[in-house]
This record gives C-alpha cells, sequence and structure tokens, in this order.
C-alpha cells in the first residue's frame, strides 16, 4: 500500500491517493537494480577521465614522458583503485623557453575537458601554466623546482620546496664544518635556488665563492677555485653536462682528499663515478629514490620488465632518476585523490576556455582530495600541504672506495641524521705523508741530542707522542718540521701579516702544527684548529719569596714596631698615675715608724721612682715588694695586670712562630699587584698567544701591564721559555706564561713558584689549514684517547715521571721547625749584658756621687773626694772581711 500525494486542479488543495500496487518477486528485482544504477551513476566518476601532459621538445620519449605513461597503464590495470574509471592522456610538446605556445597548448587541452595537467618541468613553462591552471580552478601537477616559497593554488609540487633543499644543505655543510665554500651554478635561475643558502650560511664566518660556469667554462672556473684553495664546493650544474664536469676535475687533479664536492641533483647513483672511486676525493649528495626499500624495488624490478619501454625509463643506467620517479608519483598521487573524490563527490568534465576564464566547479573538491592524499611510493612517503611535499625523506649518499653508499637521511623535521659518521673522517689514504710544522719547547717537542738521528727519530716529547697515536688512529704518516722563525704565529697589524707556524699553515707549507698552540679568536679566524687536546691558562712565574734575615733582636718581632711604642707609652701612663693617685688617696700616706703610735710624719711609698718600679715588676711577671693599699691605686694595678696578661699571652703566642718558623717575603700575590708596582719587570714569550692575549685585552688591569711591557727598556719579552725562566732565576722578574710550562718549570726548580691562579682559561689544539680534512678525523681521534685516558698517561710521563722533579716535600719540612740559634735569641744575651754593664756604671756614679758628697760634709778636716773614696773602698772590703769570717 503507498500513498501518493496529487494536487486538485480546481481546488488547488494536495490530495491523497490510496493505491494498491501487487508486485512480484521479479519485480522487486528490477526495481532494486534501477535503484542501485541511478545511485552509482549519481556519485561515480565519469568512465573516462582526461588528463593532460606538456613535455618540452627534447622530453619526446624520454624517461620522463615513459614513466608517465606506465603510471596511467598500472591505474588502469589495478581496479582496486578506479575499479570503472579509464584514464587517457593528452601529451602535448612544446619548444623549451617558448611560455606563448606553451600557454596556447595547455588552453587546447583544457578546451578538452583535461581533468588536470601535468608537468612542464622546465621552471618558467612551469610557471606560466600555473597561472591558468589557478585562474580557472584547475588541478596542476608538478616535479619542477620552485624556487618561490608562496603558496600556490591548484598546485601540487612533487619536489621537495627549495627551502628545505637549502636547509639540507645548510644541515651538511655544518656538521662537516665547512667555513670555506665554492658555489658552482649552471643554469641562470641557479643563483635563485640556492640565495637562501648565500644569504643566511650555517655560520657567520663561512666564505662563500659564486661562479656561473657551463661546459665551457668548467676547468677555467675550477682554476680559479683551487687558485684559491677553496676544497669545499656545491655544484649545481646541468645533469646532461656532468660528465663533463668530472673531466674538468680530473683534468686539474682536484680529485685528492682535501676536495669535497656536494652536488644538488638527486641523480648521483646514475653517473659513472669509476675515475674517482680510488683516490680518496668527497662526493655527497641526496636522493629522493630509496632503491634499498623492498617496496620500491618491486615497482621498480615491474617497470623496469614492461615492454617495450621499461628499459627506456631507467636510461641504460640501471637506476631511475629522480624526474620520471616523480612523475610516477604525481600521477599515482591524482588517481588516489580521483579515488578520495569518488566517495563522496561527482564529477562533472566540462570544457573550460581560458578567454572565458569561468573556473571549474568541481576543481577545488578535486584539488583538495589530492592536497589530502597519503601513499608511499617510489620517492617515499608522500604527504601535502598547502601543494608542497611534507614529511618526506633524503637519503645522504656518500662515495666510500668502491661504490655509493648511503650514510645518513635528512628530514624537514629533525635534520641531518648521520648514521655512518666514520665515512666522512676513515681515510684509505695511509701511504699519504702529511708535512707537520712544530716548534721546539720542553717538553712538548724536543730535539734528540743523538746527532746520527735522521728524520722523525731526531724527536721526542709530549706532542710526538701525541702524533704517533692520532697517526695510528687516522692513517696517516708524517714528516716533522721545525718552524723557521720558531714562532708560533702573531698578526702584525702594521704589515698585516702572520708569521710563525700560522703562515706555514696559510701558505699550505705545512698540512698540521703539532705544538703547544693556544686556541684564539685571531688564529681560528685564518686556520682551523682540532678539539683541544689539553686545556690550560695563563699564570704568573716568579722565584720563590727568599727567607728573611735574621735580625739580633728577632725576639722583638711578634710585636710590631707601633705596639712597643704604644706599649711604652702606657707603661708611662700607668706609673705616673699611680703615683699622683698615691699622692692624693690619704690611705697611702702611712706612719714610718708605726711602733712609736701616732706621728705628725708620714710617708708615701709610692715615690715616682717606686712607682715606676711597681709596673715594672708586674709588667715583667715578678714582685717588687710593693704593694697599693687604698682602693683607686689597686684599681690601676689590677687594670694594669690586666694589660701585662693579654699582651704577654700574645706576645709569648707569636713568639714561638717567629723564632722556629721560617718566614718569606712575598712582594706580590697576584696579577693586580703586579700591575701596582715597578720595581718587578715582567714579560712574556715573544709572538706568542700569552703576548697576544695581553695586547688585545680591553680588561684595564691587562691594558696597563701591556703598557708598561711594551715601553719597558730593555725588552721584556722572551724568545723561549727556558730564556723566560732564567730571568725570573735571576730575581726581579715575572713571567707570564701558560700553565703547562709554568708547572713543568715549577715542578723541576723548586726555587720557581706560581703567583696567584690563571688569568684567562684557552686550550692546546692541532692547527690545520682551513677546510682541511683532516681536522675532524684528528679531533674524533683525539676525543677518543682523552676517554681511554691516554693523553693522561703521556702527561705524566712527561711531567711527573721524568726523574728530574724536585723534592718540594724535603724543602717544606726544613722550613716549618728548626732549633732556635744565636741568630735568633742571641738579642736576649745582648740586652742581659747591656743591662749588666748599666747596673755597674750606676753602681760606679753612685759610689763616686757617694764619696763626693761624703767629701764635701767632711770639707772641714780637709778631706778630699779621692781620700773619702779610698776610704770608702777600704770599708767595703774590711766589711767585706768581715763578714767573710762572721
Amino acid at each position: 500500500m503507498y500513498r501518493v500525494l496529487s494536487r486538485d486542479g480546481q481546488t488547488g488543495n494536495d490530495v491523497i491517493v490510496r493505491c494498491e500496487l501487487e508486485f512480484t518477486s521479479g519485480t522487486m528485482a528490477l526495481l532494486f537494480a534501477i535503484i542501485v544504477i541511478l545511485v552509482t551513476t549519481a556519485m561515480s566518476l565519469p568512465p573516462v577521465i582526461k588528463i593532460g601532459a606538456i613535455f618540452t621538445d627534447d622530453q619526446k620519449d624520454s624517461p620522463s614522458e615513459l614513466a608517465f605513461k606506465y603510471a596511467i597503464y598500472k591505474i588502469n590495470k589495478d581496479k582496486t583503485l578506479l575499479a570503472n574509471t579509464t584514464l587517457v592522456y593528452d601529451i602535448q610538446y612544446v619548444p623549451k623557453d617558448d611560455s606563448f605556445r606553451t600557454s596556447k597548448k595547455a588552453c587546447s587541452q583544457l578546451s578538452r575537458s583535461v581533468q588536470g595537467i601535468f608537468g612542464p618541468s622546465d621552471p618558467l613553462l612551469g610557471a606560466h601554466i600555473q597561472s591558468i591552471c589557478e585562474a580557472l580552478d584547475v588541478p596542476h601537477l608538478e616535479a619542477r623546482v620552485d624556487f618561490e616559497p608562496t603558496f600556490k593554488e591548484f598546485s601540487i609540487n612533487l619536489y621537495p620546496a627549495q627551502d628545505h633543499l637549502n636547509k639540507a644543505f645548510k644541515d651538511l655543510m655544518s656538521f662537516l664544518n665547512w667555513t670555506r665554500v665554492a658555489i658552482i651554478y649552471e643554469e641562470d635561475y641557479g643563483l635563485f635556488k640556492l640565495q637562501d643558502l648565500v644569504k643566511s650560511p650555517p655560520s657567520a664566518r663561512t666564505e662563500m665563492y659564486i661562479r656561473q660556469a657551463g661546459p665551457g667554462t668548467y676547468r677555467q672556473v675550477l682554476r680559479e677555485v683551487r687558485h684559491k684553495e677553496i676544497y669545499k664546493l656545491i655544484v649545481d650544474t646541468d645533469p646532461a653536462h656532468m660528465q663533463q664536469f668530472f673531466r674538468a676535475i680530473l683534468q686539474l687533479q682536484m680529485n685528492d682528499y682535501r676536495y669535497h664536492y656536494m652536488f644538488t641533483t638527486f641523480d648521483i647513483e646514475t653517473f659513472d663515478l669509476e675515475d674517482f672511486k680510488y683516490n680518496s676525493v668527497n662526493m655527497t649528495a641526496f636522493r629522493l629514490v630509496d632503491l634499498e626499500e623492498p617496496k620500491v624495488a618491486e615497482v621498480l624490478r615491474q617497470m623496469e620488465s614492461f615492454q617495450p619501454i621499461g628499459h627506456a625509463i631507467f636510461n641504460k643506467t640501471g637506476v631511475i632518476q629522480a624526474e620520471p620517479a616523480l612523475v610516477y608519483d604525481s600521477v599515482q598521487v591524482f588517481a588516489h585523490g580521483l579515488a578520495a573524490l569518488d566517495r563522496s563527490h561527482d564529477l562533472r568534465p566540462v570544457n573550460l576556455s581560458c578567454e572565458k576564464e569561468e573556473p571549474w566547479d568541481d576543481g577545488l573538491s578535486l584539488y583538495n582530495y589530492i592536497n589530502a592524499a597519503g601513499l608511499h611510493g617510489l620517492t617515499g612517503h608522500i604527504e601535502f600541504n598547502e601543494g608542497k611535499r611534507n614529511n618526506f625523506k633524503l637519503d645522504l649518499l656518500k662515495l666510500k672506495k668502491e661504490e655509493l653508499v648511503k650514510v645518513g637521511e635528512w628530514k624537514p623535521g629533525t635534520g641531518v641524521n648521520v648514521t655512518d659518521v666514520g665515512a666522512f673522517y676513515e681515510t684509505s689514504a695511509t701511504n699519504i705523508t702529511l708535512v707537520v710544522m712544530t716548534r721546539e719547547e720542553k717538553p712538548y717537542v724536543m730535539v734528540k741530542e743523538d746527532k746520527n738521528l735522521t728524520g722523525n727519530a731526531r724527536f721526542e716529547g709530549f706532542c710526538i707522542d701525541l702524533l704517533k697515536w692520532i697517526a695510528g688512529q687516522v692513517g696517516f704518516q708524517y714528516a716533522i718540521r721545525l718552524v723557521p722563525d720558531h714562532m708560533y704565529g702573531v698578526y702584525d697589524p702594521k704589515t698585516k701579516e702572520w708569521n710563525g707556524i700560522v703562515r706555514e699553515l696559510m701558505e699550505k707549507r705545512a698540512d698540521l702544527a703539532v705544538a703547544s698552540m693556544t686556541i684564539n679568536y685571531a688564529r681560528e679566524s685564518v686556520i682551523d684548529f682540532t678539539k683541544p687536546f689539553m686545556n690550560l691558562g695563563i699564570g704568573i712565574l716568579f722565584k720563590v719569596p727568599s727567607s728573611q734575615p735574621t735580625r739580633l733582636f728577632s725576639f722583638m718581632n711578634p710585636l710590631a714596631v707601633e705596639i712597643w711604642l704604644y706599649v711604652l707609652a702606657a707603661y708611662m701612663l700607668v706609673s705616673f698615675t699611680l703615683f699622683v693617685m698615691a699622692r692624693f688617696s690619704p690611705y697611702e700616706w702611712n706612719n714610718p715608724h708605726p711602733c712609736l703610735g701616732e706621728s705628725d710624719v708620714v710617708e708615701n711609698q709610692f715615690t715616682v721612682s717606686n712607682s715606676f718600679w711597681f709596673i715594672t715588676g708586674t709588667f715583667l711577671r715578678q714582685g717588687s715588694g710593693l704593694n697599693p693599699k687604698a682602693t683607686s691605686t689597686r684599681i690601676v694595678g689590677g687594670i694594669w695586670w690586666f694589660f701585662t696578661l693579654i699582651i704577654i699571652s700574645s706576645y709569648t703566642a707569636n713568639l714561638a712562630a717567629f723564632l722556629t718558623v721560617e718566614r718569606m717575603i712575598t712582594p706580590i700575590e697576584n696579577a693586580a699587584d703586579l700591575a701596582e708596582q715597578t720595581q718587578i719587570s715582567y714579560g712574556t714569550l715573544e709572538g706568542g698567544s700569552t703576548m697576544t692575549f695581553f695586547r688585545d685585552s680591553k680588561i684595564g688591569i691587562y691594558k696597563k701591564m701591556w703598557e708598561f711591557m711594551e715601553s719597558k727598556s730593555p725588552s721584556v719579552f722572551v724568545n723561549s721559555y727556558e730564556e723566560g725562566i732564567k730571568k725570573v732565576l735571576e730575581g726581579d722578574y715575572a713571567f707570564l706564561m701558560e700553565s703547562t710550562m709554568l708547572d713543568y718549570a715549577v715542578q723541576r726548580d723548586c726555587n720557581l713558584t706560581q703567583i696567584g691562579g690563571l688569568l684567562d682559561s684557552k686550550g692546546y689544539g692541532i692547527a690545520t689549514p682551513k677546510g682541511s680534512p683532516w681536522r675532524d678525523k684528528i679531533s674524533l681521534a683525539i676525543l677518543e684517547l682523552q676517554e681511554k685516558g691516554v693523553i693522561q698517561i703521556l702527561y705524566d710521563k712527561w711531567w711527573k715521571n721524568t726523574g728530574d722533579v724536585c723534592n718540594r716535600d724535603e724543602k717544606s719540612k726544613e722550613s716549618k721547625a728548626n732549633a732556635l740559634g744565636v741568630e735568633n735569641i742571641g738579642g736576649v744575651f745582648v740586652v742581659l749584658v747591656c743591662g749588666l754593664a748599666l747596673a755597674i756604671l750606676v753602681a760606679v756614679l753612685e759610689f763616686c756621687w757617694n764619696s763626693k758628697k761624703n767629701a764635701q760634709s767632711d770639707r772641714e778636716g780637709g778631706a778630699s773626694s779621692m781620700t773619702e773614696m779610698k776610704k770608702s773602698l777600704s770599708f767595703d772590703q774590711v766589711g767585706a772581711a768581715r763578714g767573710g769570717n762572721t
């Protein structure tokens, strides 16, 4: 029973009419089939979809065109992708560099209802086709270089964006530490491709030498590069001319281990590299097609076996080029976009006109589905973001001894990932002999005394042993040479030239410099250094301070002169204070004869002399026979006793140290002390990094020190460390030198010492010419030797285990506690003798004074002073005799 809705013609009202239909099973099946057909027709793609392709005349029957045709054949054969649709192609050929005719061909294709246009691969022609497709909303699939990073509507480009490629080149340059690079490009637009690489190199100090070259000028440009001593090259040439470029390299003999060529082409595997496999030249490139991947290898096997065009797609090389692979993948992407559209939308082909510029209604939907397509093709994972390739992978290839091998990969998100680091640092040239420049300096490099020795056997030292280890690790032979001017290398601002080892490396008269050579900015700007094999700084070498001369009155040293003066002043002040207060206090006046009772005569025991005697006795911790009785005088005495307790205790505590421990006089303690005085001269090694440090320093103290050194006459600079050490031992000279050499000198002469700490921090490295391939190889070897402890073993061997190290322990023991001699406390005996002499003198004066006084009182009897002295002497002798008989 069905209800049919109809309208009454007279009243205009809707009327529901009931009708009964009786269906048989056959009628039901027919009805269901009709419905299915109608729905399928409404939601499916047209049975035939036409796509257009444009190739240049020189690409007719090329691998790219054949790959395009083969891709369409594979899609039509694969009924799981577009089951009810067949792709047909419309191929047009256009002259190269003729944009007008190319536009006309594209418009002709669009008028015949193509649903997408492929190509052309020429960048200029492709830009014109893209603008037409954008105007008419037709998907444009490309596999070409696009050096404009801006978004282009309706463009799907499978070729990686140029900004990504430039980033890959920069990442690899950074990994390889390229600082001087030559860029050789062929096409006029080549500079536009690499402009980002030129404008923002991986390092601010990277030097770029850019030249355009073609088959006729390859040798000329390469000769210029060789003359400028640039060994790293980025080559962007037409693949069709690559063999001519290779021939120019061989003719100019630019194919040894020093040169490294980075090619921008993805087709390095398709070229004949047989002439470069065994001469250690470095060749690097990226590729899109991973031939080792099983799925890719299977597709390529089927493609190659397809007759009659399969073999021609590989262009007789056995390896598919990047462009045919990209064209093949672009057709696959288009088909996957159609399949996705088929599931939700219909597609109505229309004939378009370039003159009317009426866009295709279904073009945007088709473009969006193609842009959202994701698959795995010959060129790896395919994914788009606004029509540009995203999340792709580039394999990094490196020419090794016998073949090109994959040594890493690059991705936009993670950058370069080198899986075989050794490929960039290995060398097959163990028979290469490198010239190693050095400078004689203990203990780094020393010439043996045996005159019969020749070659490398003449040398020994820390650097020589280190060089043997590195040569064994890296794999090279070497010949050691001494630098002619005996200089490490310093820049002369007047002549604008370098000297020493640096100049030898700059002029390529040496391949390496192994010595105690400091890494600094000035040298790093003209030569290269490896990782430091030793860290150090600038120290001050000085003669061990001399012992303080022993004085006769050394017992006075524990207290400073001003303290002695203050004690004397306190002694005088307290004595007079006691005397005055005793006079004022009534309790200090006593009856001299207490047995007689009260008396009008009283006396005070604290006379001036007694006051001084009391203070003297208490100061020396002895009794004086006098005791204060009044509270005021007792307070004075108590305070004086406390004062003397502290003074005597402090004196006693210091006396032992001053008399038993040797005292040293240290005129300077650090660089600031050195800069503030002029009595002690100081200097550095002539032409060394320490001299450069002070000359170029912006720190006030160091600038002041440099001005002093520069103005001093005679010169304070020395030609060798031995000369500087000799001047230090002569006295009044401080030598500013690197801490490792300072440590070596101090350990061998106990009369030398280091003053203060280090003035800076730096390192010793092995120097190479700019861009040398040996630098990174040696750096890895140094890191490995450091991890294994080999460098520390070598350091101990040449610094501590040579048998000529002085024993500082014995000297320190001697200086800690010595027996007291006459020179230490002889002054005490002098004081004793002087005291006795003074007592005798005073006794004589007292005797004479008393005799004179008695003579004056007996003058009436006619006695003289001499007579009284005789009587006194006679009386004393008699008294003594009597005393002896009693």
